[in-house]
């Protein structure tokens, strides 16, 4: 009986070597180089403080469902261009896609995936909170609708019917991650939540974030929302030009006149050396998502990432790589340039643009 088992197993992996087909295929076998569990891959620390890492091959059999699951290289082509520290990058990171770039070059330092479209969750509230920044004064009072109020956590608890300062939505949508503050600020700003988000998606085209379209005004799952690590890049890149919004995200808490005290889930900003900003984002669809922005003396960077199921800790490394590479400056100069960063002007245009763009967001084009 063991040899006619182990006879019928060889017989079926000679018929799947055999298979037939082009790219990747359910039922085709390939030969992967993979990320190791945590703790799994054997690494050598050199004299130098260097790390080397000695990643694994196995045969796989793709089954259908697991096709989708295999990673595009980074930047959609093949892994010849990546240098040796970025490559073990890529392996200790768990996020799926993401993005180093220095702001004032617009060099793309490192990209996995750069351009693979993920729900964006939370992140996307920067739009929210920008669009509303240059919408309306901080003492205007902002009412508060039954669906609003009825949004799921994270919120502030706002209360139907009760009128708060637009400052104070600003501050719980970018500090607090506020749901119920985002609704609020949405339907006051453009008449409806639908017709904020069409202003929304025409918002981050204007700031250059062509491949990102937005459903909804706080980032909650939205079957056809989606953005990608290059996108959310821009969107920050943009958005801290404007000194006030700035301000705003770096800060790590605020009172408000409702006596709240409002304070920040971005931990970079006590954890991480030179973190003046960023937005977390987190949904069961989208996983852990982040971007910031970083400066140490007179280098900047920003970081995003999507998909992340380590997401302090992919922050973390890949901060310390992007501020490696500018030091050492030798991958610098290859690196390729992003047009997008290195714009200047507004975020995405004037106040007088953006009542153009709320119109058309209201008569739902």
């Amino acid at each position: 009986m063991r040899i006619a088992g182990a006879l019928q197993v060889l017989l079926c992996c000679s018929l799947l070597l055999a298979w037939p087909g082009q790219g990747v295929q359910a039922g085709q076998v390939l030969t992967t180089i993979h990320k190791a569990s945590p703790g799994a891959a054997a690494v050598a620390q050199g004299s130098n403080g260097s790390v080397s890492s000695a990643p694994t091959s196995s045969r796989v059999v793709l089954c259908p469902d697991d096709v989708e699951l295999v990673k595009s290289p980074p930047g959609g082509g093949g892994r010849a261009g990546l240098n040796r520290d970025a490559a073990l990058l890529e392996q200790r990171i768990t996020a799926r896609s993401a993005v180093v770039v220095d702001p004032t070059t617009g060099r793309l330092l490192f990209a996995l995936n750069p351009d693979q479209p993920r729900q964006p969750a939370s992140t996307i509230k920067i739009v929210t909170a920008l669009i509303a920044m240059q919408s309306l004064r901080d003492q205007e009072l902002v009412s508060t609708s039954a669906r609003a109020a009825r949004m799921p956590r994270s919120k502030i608890y706002l209360q139907a019917g009760r009128s708060y300062r637009a400052g104070d939505l600003i501050n719980a949508t970018l500090l607090s991650s506020a749901n119920d503050a985002s609704v609020a600020l949405a339907e006051r700003i453009a008449g409806s939540e639908a017709a904020f988000a069409r202003l929304m998606t025409s918002k981050a085209r204007a700031m250059g974030a062509t491949n990102t379209v937005i459903h909804n005004s706080n980032g909650l799952t939205a079957r056809g929302q989606q953005s990608t690590a290059r996108d959310l890049a821009i969107i920050l890149h943009r958005s801290m030009q404007n000194p006030e919004f700035a301000r705003r995200l770096g800060t790590t808490s605020a009172s408000t006149n409702f006596g709240q005290t409002l304070r920040t889930n971005n931990r970079a900003l006590w954890q991480i050396n030179g973190a003046e900003g960023g937005k977390t984002g987190f949904t069961r669809a989208a996983r852990q998502t982040y971007v910031g922005k970083f400066k140490r003396g007179n280098q900047e960077l920003i970081v995003a990432l999507m998909g992340s199921d380590t997401m302090w800790e992919d922050v973390g490394q890949l901060v310390e790589y992007g501020f490696r590479q500018l030091r050492d400056g030798t991958m610098v100069a290859a690196a390729p340039v992003d047009a997008a960063f290195t714009q200047r002007g507004p975020a995405g245009g004037s106040v007088a643009s953006l009542t153009i763009l709320s119109n058309a967001a209201k008569s739902g084009l």
